[in-house]
């Protein structure tokens, strides 16, 4: 494990379109071929080098903190937790704040994406006053709107109406402190409609780094069903 290497996980969901297959859990422990989820998420980062994470939790925190304790495979856990809903980005703010002040890999805690994190964190550390975001390549970007770059620069965030081949915002993120300074930004706000879109036309230019590794997102019923096969035989690549 390197010890520059440290992660915040978004943890806090309610995971209200999977109430007909997941009861009384947080949507990162919703269950996947017997396992939590996020132990699918938390694998990714040991097996990058991760030596220490942050998980920023909220709803049900307390199943979350029972099940995986201060450890996971040997990498330090801590928590983030929230008692009110402070949205993605006052969620990783929170949590950034409990870590030592450099570039922290943010992960959303209800997807998995096969992209190599190291590989990811050390371009995000040659241009370190620039916030990144992995952005991955899919068929159909009506779901999740897509992402414009120009060069490595990202340009636009379109709307989820629009269909068609390109990338998507695939919630994987190299952040600081440092990035998120100077918006005057409240407790409460969107990573990705109250900072990332505000940094278009800013110094802080966003850069995208294109993946186009296997990608789930376990939000809705289809692909937490699709999930049961595909991310053990993913993982066992």
């Amino acid at each position: 494990m390197s010890a520059d290497l440290q992660a915040v996980v978004l943890a806090g969901g309610f995971g209200t379109r999977l109430r007909a297959r997941v009861v009384d859990l947080p949507k990162p422990m919703a269950p996947v071929a017997g396992r939590p989820f996020l132990e699918y998420v938390l694998d990714r980062l040991v097996n990058s080098g991760v030596a220490r994470v942050a998980l920023a939790t909220g709803y049900l925190s307390e199943t979350i903190e029972s099940h995986f304790g201060s450890a996971y495979r040997g990498m330090a856990i801590i928590y983030s937790h929230e008692d009110t809903p402070l949205g993605t980005g006052g969620a990783i703010a929170k949590a950034l704040h409990a870590l030592p002040a450099q570039t922290t890999l943010v992960l959303n805690g209800d997807t998995w994406l096969d992209v190599d994190l190291a590989a990811f964190h050390a371009w995000c550390l040659q241009q370190p006053a620039s916030p990144g975001l992995v952005l991955r390549e899919v068929p159909d970007v009506s779901r999740f709107g897509a992402v414009t770059l120009d060069g490595e620069h990202i340009v636009a965030f379109g709307e989820k109406q629009a269909s068609g081949r390109g990338f998507i915002n695939a919630g994987v993120y190299g952040l600081s402190l440092a990035h998120l300074e100077g918006f005057g930004l409240p407790e409460v706000f969107s990573i990705e409609t109250d900072f990332f879109q505000r940094c278009i036309g800013t110094p802080k230019t966003l850069r995208g780094f294109p993946c186009h590794g296997s990608f789930i997102d376990i939000g809705v019923p289809e692909e937490f069903d699709r999930a049961q096969t595909d991310l053990p035989r993913w993982q066992q690549r």
